[in-house]
């Protein structure tokens, strides 16, 4: 049973049946947040999302990037800010494929985002890149 429903710009219902929330710049000891921070990390949650869920695609939704006028760049560059919580997230629906049993299948997606609070996704009020994700493309048909 799923934790929550997310529709989908689509109209698609989507079901959120495994949720991680994590701080994005959690651990950071050093230096701060620029642009080959950010995609270190990126490239880190994607494949984390892979092997989590091995046998289901990953897709990252792409992160709004924040650069605050700070008078100046560091070290490694200008500030580039992610939103704080990370979020990885396993979601299920009915299949993708048309000819495919909804009672035997589902299609199920490993997605990676960001948003501004640690409240789990719902309905229509979910982050928008989250609701924009193209489901039929990038999820995968599963027998149950």
């Amino acid at each position: 049973m799923p934790l929550t429903h997310v529709v989908l710009a689509s109209g698609r219902s989507i079901g959120l049946v495994h949720l991680r929330l994590s701080s994005t710049y959690g651990g950071l000891l050093e230096g701060y947040p620029h642009q080959a921070l950010n995609d270190r990390r990126l490239k880190g949650l994607l494949s984390a999302a892979t092997a989590a869920f091995p046998r289901t695609p990953a897709h990252l939704v792409p992160p709004p990037r924040e650069h605050p006028d700070d008078g100046g760049a560091g070290h490694f560059g200008p500030v580039e800010i992610l939103p704080p919580v990370t979020c990885i997230g396993l979601f299920e629906s009915t299949p993708v494929t048309p000819d495919t049993d909804p009672v035997l299948y589902r299609s199920s997606l490993a997605i990676v985002w960001f948003q501004a609070t640690p409240q789990p996704p719902s309905g229509h009020d979910a982050d928008e890149g989250l609701r924009s994700v193209t489901w039929e493309e990038l999820a995968r048909d599963h027998e149950l």
